[in-house]
């Protein structure tokens, strides 16, 4: 009797993380409009979570990287995706900025409004920053380099764990092969033990997403869209369309249906959009990028790495705040002051990443060095900043991933095979199945 292949049941939507996800979102909005006296408590939910996620990264940024560059086994070729890397991110962050300007100026959000800067309160902005500061760039190149391996690790300081990383790996490959096997073999059983416990803390996901956006919701509440309406607008709108840019550009470049894994990750960037931060998804987003043909050396290089370098995200937000605040103020800029500001902005915006209050920071360098307006100005985006973070995260996660596609083509590391098996649709046969042979009896 002929029998046919047993058919897969469908798996049940209400399994899938990305449903529980935004389910999680919907009701963080619905108990922080109605009950946002319970922020705080949330609050330490969505934190907690972040927290466990913040636990492994040190070690899988580590792990992948070591292994990546051992398995490559040529260091020319690190050192050629660290290049191609830079040269990407410095295009995409030069065009994130001049996008948007361009928005800023064709919106024109802050007109009309006719604030006096001199009536805000600068103190609430230095209590933001924690009087912080953007690192110039030599303290940026020496803050790169780890004066204790250990106080990389207990910080939780990526580059300088990406550094280590790099001499880790280069030196394992310049021992050999065979006699670094054992290493290696120990090395990728960690990384497997890593992955175990990412994806243990992955199932607490869609609660850290209530808890981050009933905190978000009750702590500032609905009123604040109505107040910075159009600001939000042109960001958010800003963004969806270089988030298209970026599909299109990403697909030509590569070749690679990018909208195709922005929704086989859906999961990973719901996560960051309801979290509103990319260390939520960036130990997930490596190990997906390596599942759909992206090689572990250029995956676990480039995405830590454009978490500094590649803000995508912050670049548009940051244009469009400093137009915000100059049209509020009264103060149009010329077109020889948005050169220059451009200038400022894509030296701040290198540094933003891990300092608090790091938009601030970099709105106020621009407007020191320009002269522009009193820094206490700055203190008039206080209200919507933490609104706009959902916008440059999701920004900043695409526009990484989008970076290691490319460079993962340019190198010549992208598995096409994989990418077909995981991205490409599989087109049904439009023939009768065909019914399985029985199985031969063994004697």
């Amino acid at each position: 009797m002929d029998i046919t292949a047993p058919e897969r049941s469908p798996a049940r939507w209400y399994r899938s993380l990305f449903v529980q996800i935004a389910i999680g979102v919907a009701l963080g909005v619905l108990v922080g409009v109605c009950a946002p006296s319970a922020a705080p408590v949330l609050n330490i939910v969505g934190q907690g979570f972040i927290r466990l996620i913040e636990m492994v990264i040190a070690p899988l940024v580590f792990i992948v990287v070591v292994t990546g560059i051992v398995h490559v086994g040529d260091l020319r070729a690190v050192g050629r995706i660290a290049g191609k890397a830079m040269v990407y991110f410095f295009l995409a962050s030069s065009c994130a900025l001049v996008f948007g300007l361009l928005v800023g100026n064709l919106v024109r959000p802050g007109a009309g409004l006719q604030i006096d800067p001199s009536s805000l309160d600068g103190s609430a902005v230095a209590a933001k920053t924690a009087g912080g500061s953007i690192p110039d760039a030599g303290t940026f190149i020496l803050d790169l380099i780890p004066s204790s391996v250990a106080n990389a690790f207990a910080t939780n300081d990526i580059l300088q764990v990406l550094v280590f990383a790099v001499f880790v790996g280069s030196a394992i490959a310049a021992i050999g092969p065979d006699r670094s096997r054992s290493l290696v073999r120990g090395l990728d059983l960690c990384l497997e033990v890593v992955y175990r416990i990412l994806g243990w803390v992955m199932r607490l996901s869609p609660l850290g997403a209530f808890g981050a956006m009933a905190y978000v919701v009750g702590q500032y509440g609905i009123e604040t869209l109505a107040s910075y309406g159009l600001l939000i607008a042109a960001c958010y709108g800003a963004a969806a369309v270089f988030i298209v840019a970026l599909l299109v550009i990403g697909q030509i470049l590569t070749g690679v249906p990018v909208w195709r894994f922005v929704w086989h990750t859906r999961a990973e960037f719901g996560l960051a959009l309801g979290t509103a931060s990319t260390e939520a998804v960036l130990p997930r987003m490596i190990t997906r990028l390596t599942e759909v043909g992206v090689s572990r050396s250029v995956a676990g290089l480039v995405v830590p790495t454009g978490y500094s370098f590649n803000l995508d995200g912050a670049a548009i937000y940051l244009s469009i705040a400093l137009l915000f605040l100059t049209q509020a103020f009264g103060m149009p800029l010329t077109l020889e002051q948005q050169v220059a500001a451009l200038g400022v902005l894509l030296l701040t915006s290198k540094g933003m990443a891990g300092v608090p209050g790091s938009s601030f920071l970099a709105l106020s360098a621009t407007a020191t060095s320009l002269g522009l307006f009193p820094v206490a100005g700055v203190a008039l985006l206080l209200g919507a900043d933490r609104i706009m973070d959902s916008m440059r995260v999701s920004v900043n996660l695409l526009g990484n991933c989008v970076a290691a596609l490319v460079v993962a083509r340019w190198q010549g590391a992208l598995d096409r095979d994989r990418v077909d098996a995981t991205l490409r649709p599989r087109r049904r046969s439009q023939t009768p199945p065909v019914l399985a042979e029985p199985a031969p009896s063994v004697q």
